[in-house]
Parts: C-alpha cells; sequence; structure tokens
C-alpha cells in the first residue's frame, strides 16, 4: 500500500459511504474504510478519531463559516436575517458543490438511530454557537436563542426537501420556502 496519496478525506469518506451503503454502518469498520480507500487505518485515524466523524467531520467547518458570516452580516439585519443570510451564503460555498455526499451522508444517519442523536446533538451546538454570535453582536439573549432555534429549523427543513429524489433546486433557493412556512406557523399560533 503506498504511503501517500493525494485526497486522503475525500477518498476516505467516499469509501466509508461505498460501505455504508453495501453493509450498512454498524457492520462496517475503520479496517475496510482504509482498505476500500487504500489507505491505512493509522491515515485513517490521523484525519477522523472514529468512523462516526467520518459522516460528522465537516460540522465544526460549517459552524466556523456560519458564525463567521453572521459576525460580518449587517447589524441593521434583524437577526433572524442575519443568520439565514449565513446559513445561504455557507450553503452555496461548502455544500452544493458536495450535494451527492451529502445526500448520502443524509440517508446514512437516517437509517442509524444512533447517528440520527449525534446529528441533534451537532444540530444544538451549532444552534449555541449562533445564538452566541447573535448576543455578541447585541442581541438579547432569548431574542439570540429564539433566532438562530427558528433558523436551524428552517435550514432544516429546507435540507429535507434539498435531500429528496428528484429536488433540483438549491439549498439557498429552498430556505426562503422553509422560512415562509415557519413564519405562517407562527402567525396562525398568534
Amino acid at each position: 500500500m503506498p504511503r501517500w496519496k493525494p485526497d486522503a478525506v475525500d477518498r476516505l469518506q467516499a469509501a466509508a459511504l461505498d460501505l455504508f451503503d453495501e453493509q450498512g454502518f454498524e457492520r462496517t469498520t475503520v479496517a475496510e474504510i482504509a482498505q476500500r480507500a487504500e489507505l491505512t487505518q493509522r491515515t485513517f485515524f490521523n484525519h477522523f478519531p472514529d468512523k462516526r466523524e467520518v459522516l460528522f467531520g465537516m460540522s465544526s467547518q460549517l459552524q466556523q463559516e456560519i458564525v463567521s458570516e453572521i459576525e460580518a452580516a449587517d447589524h441593521d439585519l434583524p437577526p433572524l436575517d442575519a443568520v439565514l443570510g449565513a446559513l445561504e451564503v455557507v450553503a452555496d460555498k461548502l455544500l452544493e458543490s458536495r450535494r451527492d455526499v451529502v445526500v448520502r451522508r443524509y440517508a446514512v444517519i437516517a437509517a442509524n438511530p444512533e447517528l440520527q442523536e449525534r446529528e441533534l446533538g451537532k444540530n444544538a451546538v451549532l444552534t449555541e454557537a449562533i445564538a452566541a454570535v447573535l448576543t455578541a453582536r447585541g442581541c438579547d439573549p432569548a431574542t439570540a436563542f429564539l433566532a438562530a432555534g427558528a433558523a436551524m429549523l428552517a435550514q432544516q427543513a429546507a435540507f429535507q426537501r434539498w435531500t429528496r429524489p428528484g429536488e433540483t433546486r438549491t439549498l439557498r433557493d429552498l430556505l426562503p420556502d422553509a422560512v415562509r412556512a415557519l413564519r405562517t406557523t407562527v402567525d396562525r399560533a398568534s
């Protein structure tokens, strides 16, 4: 096995997704992932602490990008609009070009309760980070928490639609529809 080949992370993710599709998440080992990617287990562990992180490795980058976009947003924007704008930019920047991989990842997570729980935890951490940056921008904590949570709900609704077979619209295009649905729901409740 060669000591070095380029794109180790991408190859490990592709190998893992292929194996998860073929034999399920639970029945796939790190050794199998590394072998399929033509890498060593040591290389795998240089990039991921465990096989779950192959699916969640991008979470910290997404969070950093979203927080940076909110920090850079116009301070006159309402908190929810600042977050939605950040989500749109990051969707274009990090997710659209990787749509096939993201859709496959979503299917693996949807089929595994343990992974669903981890995804919920990652989303909660992201929601807290968004609320913290909104508070740092001068928003009161309660409003920041609500804006962060509402934006994440809208993003999750848009994301579910974006990952459906046959859906061709971008996540950026689907997000406003989800926000409208959320606002309609809130308006009807008042």
